[in-house]
């Protein structure tokens, strides 16, 4: 049913889907349980990660509608942004990108990125989402008082568009799991701007699956994330014509650390644990707070440590060269 959905909806195809699942022998091993983990951070695309599937989605629409300029807004290590940065250039778009963080004469990582993809990259001051997101709309009208069509993109492209990007992903779970005889029965992921969450959310509502999907939250409180969630998978099902309906999710603000960003303990061990016993880069923003969380529910016994877990890894590695 999701497939023959999403066959209505036209995208573009940098990203290099379906993504890898494998398991987690080492990690399984040590911690007494059945993990696997889903590769998005080889979705390819200019680095790849989640942020791919997504703007296939986004900037087809962008293209579709006549756009000549696309506009993104987030932080100055922002995955999004210079994954936008990347398919204006390939698609002959101009890119704009409003980012908190001051400018520096040695941009390095994502910024470093920005800059060879040839985006024009314009700094705030402000880290308040709605401020970001006020003064990005008046960059917007500066543009087009010059003349340019312009496709502005909320952070993290999270859209009902582009939470199909993880409608699709979802559906390549289910794939899988038929193909190898096997059910996840918790699916842990990063959860910021809330549109993979949504994806899968609204998969699991048009499916009926019947298993956990649990979001850490990067930066959101969780009862603004769950809202926001909520309301982008309900959204999306009525794009696609479907009826939305209630489905259990869970989303978890206990592994933030100080603020969205914010290095912590239990994120740099996380991080240590996939790189030294099975080979695979995380990020200290995302990923590596969204394995934190996993391993502290496994460590702790939230979990049923008998069942099968899947780990989306939602790339972002870049920041380690920050």
């Amino acid at each position: 049913m999701i497939h023959q959905l999403l066959q209505k909806v036209q995208r573009l195809n940098h990203s290099i889907v379906p993504t890898p699942i494998c398991k987690l022998q080492n990690l399984s091993d040590k911690y007494s349980t059945n993990i696997y983990c889903m590769r998005d951070d080889m979705t390819g695309f200019a680095f790849g990660g989640n942020k791919t599937r997504k703007l296939d989605y986004l900037v087809y629409d962008a293209m579709r509608l006549g756009t000549d300029t696309l506009l993104a807004v987030g932080a100055n290590q922002s995955n999004f942004c210079r994954i936008t940065a990347g398919y204006g250039a390939a698609n002959g778009l101009e890119v704009h990108l409003l980012l908190s963080g001051k400018a520096t004469d040695t941009p390095t990582a994502n910024l470093y990125l920005d800059k060879i993809f040839g985006a024009v990259v314009h700094h705030t001051d402000k880290y308040d989402n709605k401020a970001v997101e006020a003064q990005s709309q008046e960059l917007e009208e500066k543009l087009k008082k010059q003349g340019k069509k312009v496709y502005r993109m909320p952070l993290g492209g999270s859209t009902p568009l582009g939470a199909l990007g993880y409608l699709q992903a979802f559906a390549e779970i289910l794939d899988y799991e038929n193909k190898n005889k096997i059910h996840f029965d918790y699916i842990f992921l990063a959860s910021g701007s809330g549109g993979t969450q949504a994806g899968l959310i609204l998969g699991k509502m048009l499916s009926d699956w019947q298993a956990e999907i649990i979001g850490i939250s990067v930066g959101r409180t969780a009862n603004e994330l769950y809202q926001v969630v909520g309301n982008l998978a309900n959204s999306a099902a009525k794009l696609l014509g479907q009826v939305p309906k209630a489905v259990h999710f869970r989303v978890d603000d206990n592994y933030i650390g100080e603020k969205y960003g914010a290095f912590t303990d239990w994120g740099s061990v996380a991080i240590q644990e996939f790189a030294k016993n099975e080979g695979i880069l995380l990020d200290n923003v995302y990923t590596g707070k969204a394995a934190a969380g996993m391993l502290d529910y496994l460590g702790k016994n939230k979990i049923n440590k008998s069942k099968n877990i899947l780990f989306i890894h939602t790339g972002g590695n870049i920041e380690l060269f920050e």
